[in-house]
């Protein structure tokens, strides 16, 4: 939609001072979506020229904020790491169309931190650490798992940008196990749940996203029995933390989670 609040668009490449009312603009399927009042002057990033997806000599990915959904499929296709089906599987479960695909980006999926965001699940479930560049140069970095604090809510400071988030070598080494479940056919995700172990120590992890209003990772140093896992999950998520929206009461998310959890569990158990 329109945006008639905006009266200007700078290129981010050119270095101005922050002010009130500004907005980092990525992919901009959110920011127009929907009416932004508040918003007075867009800074652009789809001119910085950003490699959307780096591989670091360690092994290590580094995908960029402005990564599209459609380039990091693309990139995932030809990775040889044992996680590299996780790619693929996150990106479908956008459930959006093609033009959402060329335009979204990875970036402005966490930075939305909406509980449903597949970028979210994928970059927690692979221990994903978030740079971020304040105004004044200032770098840091953030667990994705302690950068989305809530539904709709993120550790980012005024005018602070995401530049990228990095996946460790290690765990793109690991066997993942993927489960999604929604009330509906086509329908956004009411819970996705993500395993992996690690083929080093067999350390087993599990990531519950979707169901719950902000990132949950557990570690367990081998994996666990069905008790211990569903005991691990109850003790992690408080009960004002299961998301209540029309995609999902939070009891049937719980239910859910604690089935495709053990589900998980058991597959990566038998490989």
């Amino acid at each position: 939609m329109d945006l008639n609040t905006v009266v200007e668009i700078r290129d981010a490449r050119d270095p101005a001072p922050w002010r009130p009312g500004d907005a980092w603009l990525g992919g901009g399927t959110y920011l127009f979506s929907e009416a932004q009042p508040r918003l007075r002057r867009l800074v652009d990033l789809s001119r910085t020229g950003w490699q959307p997806v780096t591989v670091a000599p360690d092994g290590a990915l580094e995908i960029a904020a402005t990564c599209t959904i459609a380039q990091l499929s693309r990139c995932a296709a030809t990775l040889t790491t044992r996680a590299a089906p996780l790619f693929e599987q996150c990106c479908r479960a956008f459930l959006a169309s093609f033009k959402i695909w060329n335009m979204a980006t990875v970036g402005g999926n966490l930075c939305n931190a909406l509980p449903a965001g597949p970028m979210i699940s994928l970059t927690a479930a692979l221990d994903g650490q978030c740079l971020l560049i304040a105004q004044d140069g200032g770098r840091r970095q953030v667990p994705v798992t302690a950068f989305v604090t809530g539904a709709g809510r993120k550790d980012l400071a005024e005018g602070e940008l995401l530049r990228s988030v990095t996946l460790p070598a290690r765990t793109l080494a690991c066997r993942t196990a993927f489960r999604q479940a929604s009330l509906y056919g086509l329908g956004r995700s009411g819970v996705l749940v993500i395993g992996a172990l690690d083929p080093v120590d067999g350390s087993f992890a599990l990531t519950v996203t979707a169901s719950t209003v902000r990132p949950v990772r557990l570690w367990f140093p081998l994996p666990p029995t069905a008790a211990p896992l569903r005991a691990a999950i109850a003790s992690a998520v408080a009960d004002d933390e299961w998301f209540d929206d029309i995609h999902g009461l939070p009891e049937w998310r719980r239910h859910m989670t604690f089935r495709l959890a053990e589900e998980i569990r058991r597959e990566l158990e038998e490989r």
